[in-house]
């Protein structure tokens, strides 16, 4: 069956495939084992992530083996191999690698934890841990609201020779909305499932402030001449900014700027409209917290004032007539009347908005923008003899990303589009058990990234999500 059949004839589900199919696949799990590390050598059990993945073996091993292996390896894979944990200094404190970059960016940390915060309430050490990278979150927004990846303390790294204002603290330094807004999202998802208050203090304050602060000089209310700037030596334009780091100019009409996308290439406009929208439903929670928690009511009126005036400007500015799907939302605008119809695979993305910015699944204008984004009409959707999905220029052409399946089988109502979605993942793994970066679309052996615990712990909340609740 060719993968790019239309989406009706992948509607059989592994619970209804022949018995010929189940014995294959009963035979492959008999040979394949699990590829988590010894238990000696994890960095963290959570019980109830350990209970979760145990209530979900006979189910999902009856529908497919592979389906639960892969499970098994992703869902814990953020705690396995990834989480460092201390209290030494008085406070929790967690530090995050990304996977096989051995640095936390805000961005990734976030997400990496944010499929265990449904547990958080049973199991205390759980709790803490997730507490730590939030208060870890609060200070590295304090050491730099422009950074999106830092180290562990102040030791350098590879790209100390960017020229931007770098500090021993940052891993990286490029300037990326999303990377202000993920830890917005977490601490109010957690004080919503904890009702702990405890990390809403005064750093917590400062950090917000500065977040705000940070929107405010970059909808260029004072013309495109701000205090970032970023430039890197490297033969991959999108590493680096034109301009001498000013990047396109940007019209200033209410939106925020992103030099970045969270793939962390460089914006072509300046106005990322995902982003930007995400950069709403997270104002939006931290005007809450501000009124509920901290009773401070000039900085949350500050902070609804603006979800309010991007909000009103992505209605005027993002959404462009397309002459096959009607009216849709633009990937970048300039707010000159220029803009940039793709979607990429990291999140935010266009795809993703009812996940992550509070988006309708039902909306018009979204559901024309699914269909686009999810065709050829998408510069960077790909479909080969392997597999199918968004890619982007990080990995190049031919690369769709896992993630961009993910967040398809996330952002619908549609069980027999979910189903089809989990089918493609299981089968462009590439032999490893593990979501990675990217694969090749003829090739899924092919791929980037071994180790990309985003993309596994992702993986693990869509299974949660489809046959856990």
């Amino acid at each position: 069956m060719l993968l790019s059949a239309p989406l009706s004839a992948y509607s059989m589900s592994w619970a209804d495939a022949p018995a010929k199919e189940k014995k294959k696949q009963e035979s492959v799990q008999s040979t394949i084992q699990d590829q988590r590390p010894p238990v000696q050598e994890r960095l963290f059990r959570s019980d109830a992530v350990e209970k979760q993945i145990e209530a979900l073996r006979d189910k999902l091993t009856a529908i497919n083996p592979q389906l639960f292996w892969m499970f098994q390896n992703c869902f814990p894979n953020t705690l396995d191999t990834t989480v460092h944990y201390s209290n030494e200094s008085g406070d929790d404190d967690t530090f995050v690698y990304t996977g096989d970059i051995h640095a936390m960016w805000l961005r990734d940390s976030a997400a990496q934890v944010w499929p265990y915060l449904r547990y958080a309430s049973q199991d205390e050490p759980l709790r803490r841990l997730i507490r730590g990278v939030i208060r870890r979150q609060i200070a590295c927004i304090l050491i730099d609201p422009y950074a999106n990846a830092f180290n562990m303390g102040p030791t350098g790294g590879e790209w100390q020779t960017d020229n931007t204002k770098m500090k021993k603290e940052l891993h990286e330094r490029k300037y990326e909305i999303d990377s202000l807004c993920y830890p917005l999202r977490l601490a109010y998802a957690y004080w919503q499932q904890t009702g702990d208050e405890s990390i809403f203090d005064d750093k917590w304050l400062q950090a917000v402030r500065l977040i705000v602060d940070t929107f405010r000089e970059q909808q260029n209310w004072n013309g495109p001449r701000t205090s970032y700037r970023f430039t890197r030596q490297t033969s991959a334009l999108h590493d680096t900014r034109s301009n001498y780091g000013y990047g396109h100019p940007g019209k200033p009409c209410g939106l925020i700027a992103s030099a970045f996308r969270p793939s962390d290439d460089s914006c072509i406009f300046p106005y990322l409209v995902p982003s930007n929208f995400f950069a709403v439903s997270v104002l939006r929670k931290a005007t809450t917290i501000l009124r509920q928690v901290n009773k401070e009511e000039a900085l949350a009126m500050e902070c609804s004032q603006m979800a309010t005036q991007v909000e009103e400007a992505l209605q005027k500015y993002a959404v462009v007539e397309h002459p096959t799907y009607g009216k849709i939302y633009a990937f970048e605008v300039d707010g000159y009347g220029s803009s940039l119809l793709m979607d990429d695979s990291n999140a935010p993305s266009l795809l993703c908005m009812p996940y992550l910015c509070d988006m309708p699944i039902d909306d018009p204008i979204y559901q024309n923008t699914r269909r686009f984004v999810w065709s050829p009409d998408n510069p960077y959707f790909f479909r080969g003899k392997a597999g199918e999905g968004i890619g982007g220029p990080h990995c190049g052409l031919d690369q769709p990303w896992p993630m961009s399946l993910v967040m398809k089988a996330l952002t619908t109502t549609d069980r027999t589009e979910q189903e089809w979605c989990v089918e493609q993942l299981l089968a462009t793994d590439g032999g490893t058990g593990f979501m990675h970066e990217s694969f090749n679309k003829d090739d899924a052996t092919n791929f980037t990234r071994a180790w990309f615990a985003w993309a596994n712990t992702l993986f693990g909340e869509l299974i949660v999500t489809m046959y856990a609740e």
